[in-house]
């Protein structure tokens, strides 16, 4: 069937994430994936721009991942992991993230995806503190433009306020403090922006009295949010705060982990740890969903040692087939390096976009970490002034990409990139040549 007669059926009878009917009127049905490349329904081949959704790091079309879905399907396709029970797979996977995790996380939870994965840490967080007998320590901090999911605890913290209105009032307890960004964040003066952005963590906390906070969850690299790299000295003064306050430090590496911005974990390019780390999308590369997160030495044993239960369940968690294909997707990206990859291309990405648009009068800011990339469209590039909603530029932009053959998403009027992590340079240097193009034909 054509596009339009599958669209046609889609409209009919399915609602979408972030639905809008008018939106998907115009909306492009996959029928095939091969490598960084998609094909639509009427033939068109794109460059994946966005991996799926940041999530297929090892590209589309892998037998592999097909085959260990497969084999664990026919061996034992499901059983429940609730206490009482276990399989195989999910204590492989589980021995094997503890060797490739921060040394100081070795045991974990296993989720659908990254929502549950936020709502399993805050149900961790707060449960720590009782057991430690802090049972107040219950609010979380998070950042705007943050992205954390939308089941109600995470959309709560959240903190892109477009995925509010329709659901509010949301859950109490959850706050914002400003986001790190290089580009817009203005410090104080004789303070470095990095400082300066970490010490809202710390006022936060004294207005609201740090025997109330439970937590702090941050992306290492916003993503959702624009792709937001923080500053070198920004998240070693973070984890200075969580100490002294004693606050957890929450790392939602749901799009970040496992290579994503050229090393395994993120916060490994600052050379510290959280005190739990979430994850999802790249550990199965998308091809099934799965998530989860990883909790310190020192929360495993207040759960293991306190003897109450901690009541938090999913049918799904430590599904058989989920636990072998990321078990399975593991192994590409350790044999096939690709974290280094990542930062490999990254690199040529970053360098060819600044080659070819870092003079553009609209373009105010190209920026990333490894292959996870933004290029942020401007109204006036000296004063940073951003084009009124209403002339949705960047929605052109995406518009005008796709037509040329590059498929990717917008954060208002900025550009994202992460493309699988097997992208050949060719198709690197085509992304480039088509997102110039694109601009050009919208802004001139």
């Amino acid at each position: 069937m054509t596009n339009a007669e599958l669209i046609a059926r889609d409209t009919a009878h399915l609602i979408h994430p972030l639905h809008d009917t008018r939106a998907q009127r115009t909306a492009r049905v996959w029928v095939k994936g091969e490598g960084a490349l998609l094909r639509d329904a009427d033939g068109n081949e794109y460059i994946d721009g966005l991996a799926g959704l940041w999530n297929v790091l090892a590209g589309h079309g892998r037998r592999e991942l097909a085959e260990a879905a497969r084999t664990q399907c026919e061996t034992l396709a499901y059983m429940s992991s609730y206490t009482g029970s276990s399989n195989e797979p999910a204590i492989e996977l589980a021995e094997h993230l503890a060797a490739l995790t921060y040394p100081s996380i070795n045991r974990f939870f296993f989720t659908c995806g990254g929502g549950e994965a936020t709502d399993s840490s805050i149900k961790m967080s707060r449960a720590y503190w009782k057991l430690r007998g802090q049972p107040d320590k219950t609010k979380v901090i998070s950042r705007i433009d943050g992205y954390h999911g939308v089941t109600l605890a995470a959309m709560s913290a959240t903190g892109m306020s477009a995925y509010w209105p329709l659901f509010e009032p949301r859950v109490p307890g959850f706050l914002h403090i400003p986001s790190p960004d290089p580009y817009r964040y203005e410090a104080p003066p004789g303070v470095s922006q990095g400082i300066a952005a970490a010490n809202e963590l710390e006022q936060a906390i004294l207005r609201e009295g740090a025997d109330t906070i439970a937590m702090f969850l941050a992306e290492p690299v916003q993503g959702a949010g624009g792709v937001i790299v923080p500053q070198d000295d920004y998240f070693p003064r973070i984890r200075e705060i969580c100490d002294q306050y004693d606050v957890l430090l929450v790392a939602d590496e749901v799009i970040t982990a496992f290579g994503r911005t050229g090393t395994l974990f993120a916060l490994d390019h600052w050379d510290i740890e959280p005190d739990i780390v979430q994850f999802a999308k790249a550990i199965t590369s998308g091809y099934v969903p799965f998530g989860g997160i990883g909790i310190n030495d020192t929360i495993a044993a207040a759960l293991d040692d306190d003897g109450r239960v901690w009541m938090h369940a999913y049918t799904y968690s430590a599904h058989p087939v989920g636990c072998a294909v990321a078990i399975r997707n593991l192994r590409i990206i350790e044999d096939e390096d690709l974290p280094g990859q990542c930062a490999v291309k990254g690199d040529r990405l970053i360098a060819a976009l600044r080659a070819a648009l870092g003079d553009h009068p609209h373009v105010g800011d190209i920026r990333g970490k490894g292959l996870m990339c933004a290029v942020e469209i401007v109204a006036d590039r000296s004063t940073k002034q951003s084009f009124p909603a209403g002339d949705t530029v960047g929605p052109r932009v995406h518009q005008e990409a796709a037509g040329r053959g590059l498929f990717s998403r917008v954060k208002a009027d900025t550009y994202l990139l992460a493309p699988p992590a097997v992208i050949t340079e060719d198709q690197l240097d085509r992304t480039v040549e088509i997102l110039s193009d694109s601009i050009r034909a919208v802004l001139g």
